[in-house]
């Protein structure tokens, strides 16, 4: 049973989409953790939960969560993750959840298993600071009735790379799916927009930078020449007006491109 407790805001969200059990239901196998992580990114310091969208209960963390946020034990219950936001980004947390599930209704729900979730908002570390991290969480099963019981969800520490929030949905699909939904949460956050678009193409490549992956591994990983990829990334920074792939990752980051 649900604990008053462990209430928190995002129930109030889920509950029209996830249809949440107020009994919960119990989850028994480990799911596909390193599938999954090979579909994100983890420019930094970052770590992992499962979590069980039944009742909101965690597991299976990666044991970065201790050290970068400074606790004592793993988070049993999604209430001790919000309760590390910054207060000041909980309302737009709701928002992007909202803006998240009405994406995922309008590409179709029988899809959702292979689409990501990510956004940014500041959390507390272990040095007490909020600093600015990255969230990714992927959907990775549902019952019967197509309702989501559970999702991992990952966190990057991106304050390095920069501090400005672009107050951005972004719904992506994952393999074999090739979705991208951008959607702005704060319209009255000032945004700069890129002179050229990206091709789909090029956010494919963009995305495969982020992971890490050198210029041939990503010609392998599109079945595509070394040549086309080096001309790609060469697009990239010249439609992002970006001297290195440092600049060019701090500039996607700043307009939700990742």
């Amino acid at each position: 049973m649900e604990h008053p407790e462990n209430n928190h805001p995002l129930l109030k969200v889920w509950q029209g989409y996830l249809g949440t059990n107020p009994v919960g239901r119990e989850i028994s196998h480990r799911p596909p953790i390193e599938r999954v992580i090979g579909e994100v990114f983890s420019i930094g310091h970052f770590y992992y939960y499962v979590m069980n969208l039944t009742n909101s209960t965690l597991s299976y963390h990666h044991e970065n969560i201790l050290k970068i946020h400074g606790l004592k034990k793993p988070p049993e219950h999604l209430k001790e993750i919000i309760d590390l936001v910054h207060p000041d980004d909980i309302e737009y947390i709701m928002k992007a959840e909202q803006t998240a599930i009405d994406t995922i209704i309008k590409i179709g729900i029988q899809h959702q298993l292979y689409l990501k979730v990510s956004y940014c908002f500041r959390m507390k570390t272990a040095m007490g600071k909020y600093e600015l991290f990255h969230h990714q969480s992927i959907h990775t099963l549902e019952d019967e009735n197509r309702k989501l019981i559970q999702s991992i969800n990952i966190h990057t520490n991106i304050h390095h790379i920069t501090r400005e929030n672009s107050y951005t949905v972004l719904v992506t699909g994952i393999s074999p799916r090739n979705d991208f939904y951008q959607v702005k949460i704060d319209p009255s956050q000032p945004t700069y927009h890129f002179p050229e678009h990206l091709t789909q193409r090029e956010l494919e490549v963009l995305a495969l930078i982020a992971k890490g992956n050198s210029g041939s591994e990503i010609a392998q990983l599109l079945i595509l020449s070394e040549h086309t990829i080096r001309t790609h990334r060469k697009n990239i920074l010249r439609k992002t007006d970006s001297r290195n792939c440092k600049e060019l990752l701090k500039k996607a980051f700043e307009q939700g491109l990742i």
